[in-house]
């Protein structure tokens, strides 16, 4: 069997025991079969413990503190099941770093590929750690006290998160892939998370419920179409997270492209 056959088995065992966790939904188990095949064709198997390592402590973080966070579910568009959009939405850019890497071979990838990772995993961390804060998160940048779960918002407890979230990748790159320098990787990942709050905060679109007044990502609440409040209607929180990793990619690239 070639190594192709072998990355698309793993992933499909992945995605497979993602799905039975309740982690993936049918859809986001299949992008996760994708994502997967691509990147073991372009990084082999360091590329995929990466994503392993991303996908498997996210889902930890994601299970911790459920009756809390089951409070904040109504503000967001999505459950805890990752669809199809949420998983390229994450996993996009490094897919697309794994073709790059096999059409033109190049170490330049595999730094671009952690800090892509670094970044989706300091995000994920920030707001699955930071929603357990025991203080109240602030709007970025005014700093105002907000509802948990308001896009955008930040405590200290997910800005800690974000920052070990990035040096986690990090490491774990550098000890697969041989990605150095190690610091400049994990920075630039916790700097695609500051962009994922920052677009989060000032475009991101937002909606209020006509029949709770509650604040929501959704376009539907309370079985009623809610209204439109704030920031762009196509730039939800899925659009927020691929552009904020697309942003880290790209600053990280002026640094090391030579």
């Amino acid at each position: 069997m070639s190594h192709e056959w072998w990355y698309a088995a793993a992933s499909v065992i992945a995605a497979g025991g993602g799905w039975l966790l309740r982690s993936l939904s049918v859809s986001g188990a299949a992008a996760t079969v994708v994502v997967g095949t691509l990147v073991g064709c372009g990084f082999s198997w360091g590329g995929l413990w990466l994503l392993g390592l991303f996908f498997a402590s996210s889902s930890f973080f994601s299970n911790a503190g459920k009756r809390k966070k089951a409070k904040m579910a109504g503000k967001l568009a999505k459950g805890g099941r990752r669809d199809a959009v949420q998983v390229l939405a994450n996993g996009g850019m490094p897919a697309v770093l794994a073709l790059l890497a096999l059409l033109r071979p190049d170490p330049v990838w595999n730094e671009l590929f952690v800090v892509a990772v670094a970044a989706a995993n300091a995000d994920t961390w920030a707001s699955e750690i930071g929603a357990l804060s025991r203080r109240p998160p602030r709007a970025w940048p005014s700093f105002r006290p907000v509802e948990a779960g308001t896009s955008g918002a930040v405590t200290l407890l997910g800005t800690v998160a974000s920052l070990a979230g990035a040096l986690f990748i990090a490491a774990a790159g550098a000890h697969f892939l041989h990605t150095t320098p190690f610091l400049t990787i994990a920075l630039f990942g916790w700097f695609g998370s500051w962009l994922d709050t920052w677009l989060g905060a000032a475009w991101q679109s937002a909606y209020r419920c006509l029949v709770c007044g509650a604040a929501t990502e959704r376009k539907w609440h309370c079985g009623q179409r809610t209204i439109h409040v704030k920031g762009w209607r196509w730039l939800d929180n899925d659009a927020v997270n691929a552009l904020s990793i697309i942003g880290a990619v790209l600053a990280a690239a002026f640094v090391f492209v030579r």
